[in-house]
C-alpha cells in the first residue's frame, strides 16, 4: 500500500484505473488503518494459538488477508477511502495473529540452543516479502495492469502460500507427516521440563491447556521492558514502512519505478543482514564468549542505537545528498535486522510456554505506536516537500529508540519465569470428571 497509494495520487500520471485526489490526512488514515485492526487480535490470537495451534490460526489468518487483497481496487473506484480503510483495517484483524501464531510454532520447533537462529531465518522472510512487493510494485504499476495489479500479484502468492502451508506445515514435529524420526527426537528431547506431578494429582495436564497466569505476567518489570523495546521498534518500522516512498517522491524527487526500487533496498540489506547477524551469533555461541544475556543486548544495542545515529544524520539530508540518504536508510534498516537476535525471542526465553500470549500482549501494545507513527506524519507533515518537518519525525524516532533500548539493557531478564510453569498441579475429581485445578507457582497460588 505504501508504494501503491503514491500510484493512487499521483495527478501528473493519467491512469486508466483512475487517481484519487487524497490529501496527506486522508492518505496517513489509509496507512495507518490497518494497524488499528492489527493492535485489537493481537491478545485473543495469542490465547487461540495457544490453544489450538499455530498452524490454523496462521493459514486462516494469511488467507483471509490475502482475499481481501482482490477487493480493494473496486473499493476504491466504488465507495472511495472510506471502503478502503475499513479493508485495510480488515486485513489489519487477519496479520494480527501472524507474530503471535508464528512464536507459539517456534517455541514448539525450535531447540533452545537454536531458538535465536531459527527465530532470525523465519522472521527474515518478511523482510523478503516486504523487499521484493516494493520492489515489483513498481514495475507492477507501470505495467498494464497498473496500480490494482500490486493487490492482485500480492494477494494471490498469500493464496498459493496457504495450500503449500496446509499441507506441509504442522503444529509440532509429532504431528508432521514429513519429518525425520532423528530430526523429531532431537527436537523433542529438548523442550521445557514437564510438571512434576506431586502425589495428590490425578491426572496430568497437557501444557496447551495450562492456565495463564496472567496475574504473574502483567507484574513482571522484564516483561514491561519487553513491551517497551517492542513499542519503540514497532514505532520505527511503520513510520520509515509507510513513509519511505513519500519522503523519496516528496524530498527527492523521484518517480514511481525509481521510488520502489529504492524503496525496497533497505529491506534488502535488511534481509541479507538477518543472516549476517545469525551467522555472528552462531560463532559467538560455539566459541561460549558470551552470554545469552549479553548476546541479546548486544545485538539489540545494534539494531536500535546505529539506526538511531542514521535517522540523525537523515534529518539533516536534503536533494542533494540523494545518494546518501539511500544509503542511510539501508543502514538503518538493515542494521534494524539485529533486532531478531534481541528483543524479539525474549518471549520464548521468558515462557516458552506461553510465548504466543506474552507476543500478543507485547505485539497488541507496540502497535498503538505503529498506528501513531503513521498519523504522527499526517499531522507534523503538514508541508510534505518541507525536509525540517521531515526532521521532526526523524528526531522523535530516534529519540523513542534510544529510550526503549536503555530499558532493555538495563531491566530485561533472559531466563526463563518462575511462572512459566507450575511448581505443581493439584487435579481433584468428582465422579470421574474434574472439578477443580490449582497450579502452585512459586510463593504464589493462581
Amino acid at each position: 500500500m505504501s508504494v501503491a497509494i503514491v500510484a493512487m495520487t499521483d495527478k501528473s500520471a493519467a491512469s486508466e484505473h483512475g487517481v484519487f485526489l487524497w490529501d496527506e490526512k486522508t492518505k496517513s488514515l489509509i496507512l495507518s488503518s490497518f494497524f488499528w485492526g492489527y493492535l485489537l487480535t493481537q491478545l485473543p490470537s495469542g490465547e487461540l494459538a495457544q490453544k489450538y495451534g499455530g498452524h490454523k490460526i496462521l493459514l486462516i489468518t494469511v488467507v483471509v488477508c490475502s482475499m481481501i487483497c482482490f477487493l480493494i481496487p473496486i473499493s476504491a473506484k466504488l465507495i472511495g477511502w472510506p471502503l478502503v480503510c475499513a479493508l485495510r483495517l480488515a486485513q489489519g484483524l487477519c496479520q494480527g495473529s501472524v507474530f503471535p501464531a508464528t512464536h507459539s510454532l517456534l517455541s514448539k520447533w525450535a531447540p533452545i540452543k537454536e531458538r535465536g537462529l531459527l527465530g532470525i531465518i523465519c522472521y527474515s522472510g518478511a523482510q523478503f516479502g516486504i523487499a521484493s512487493m516494493l520492489c515489483a510494485s513498481g514495475e507492477i504499476s507501470g505495467s498494464f495492469m497498473g496500480w490494482p495489479g500490486i493487490f492482485y500479484v500480492s494477494g494471490g502468492i498469500g493464496c498459493i502460500w496457504g495450500v503449500l502451508f496446509y499441507f506441509f506445515a504442522s503444529n509440532s514435529p509429532s504431528e508432521n507427516r514429513f519429518i525425520l524420526e532423528e530430526e523429531k527426537m532431537y527436537i523433542e528431547m529438548l523442550p521445557v521440563p514437564s510438571v512434576e506431578s506431586p502425589k495428590d494429582i490425578t491426572a496430568e495436564e497437557p501444557k496447551s491447556s495450562l492456565s495463564t497466569p496472567w496475574l504473574h505476567i502483567l507484574t513482571s518489570v522484564p516483561f514491561y521492558c519487553l513491551v517497551a523495546v517492542q513499542c519503540t521498534n514497532a514505532w520505527l518500522a511503520s513510520t520509515l514502512l509507510t513513509q519511505i516512498p513519500t519522503y523519496l517522491k516528496s524530498i527527492l524527487g523521484m518517480d514511481i519505478k525509481t521510488n520502489a526500487i529504492l524503496s525496497s533496498l533497505p529491506y534488502w540489506v535488511m534481509f541479507l543482514l538477518c543472516y549476517f547477524f545469525a551467522f555472528i551469533s552462531e560463532v559467538l555461541r560455539n566459541k561460549q564468549c558470551m552470554s545469552l544475556s549479553m548476546s541479546r543486548k548486544f545485538f539489540n544495542t545494534i539494531g536500535h542505537w546505529i539506526p538511531m545515529v542514521g535517522l540523525i544524520f537523515i534529518g539533516y539530508m536534503g536533494k542533494d545528498n540523494e545518494t546518501l540518504v539511500i544509503v542511510l536508510l539501508m543502514i538503518i534498516v538493515g542494521m534494524n535486522a539485529a533486532c531478531y537476535l534481541g528483543f524479539f525471542v525474549n518471549h520464548i526465553d521468558l515462557s516458552p510456554n506461553f510465548a504466543s500470549n506474552l507476543m500478543g500482549i507485547a505485539n497488541g501494545i507496540a502497535n498503538l505506536m505503529s498506528v501513531l507513527g503513521p498519523l504522527s506524519v499526517g499531522f507534523i507533515v503538514t508541508d510534505e516537500k518541507n525536509p525540517e518537518q521531515w526532521r521532526i519525525i526523524f528526531f522523535i524516532t530516534a529519540g523513542l529508540l534510544f529510550i526503549g533500548n536503555l530499558l532493555f539493557i538495563s531491566f530485561g531478564k533472559f531466563e526463563t519465569q518462575y511462572w512459566n510453569e507450575p511448581q505443581s498441579v493439584i487435579i481433584t475429581k468428582a465422579n470421574n470428571k474434574t472439578k477443580n485445578i490449582v497450579y502452585e507457582y512459586k510463593d504464589s497460588v493462581h
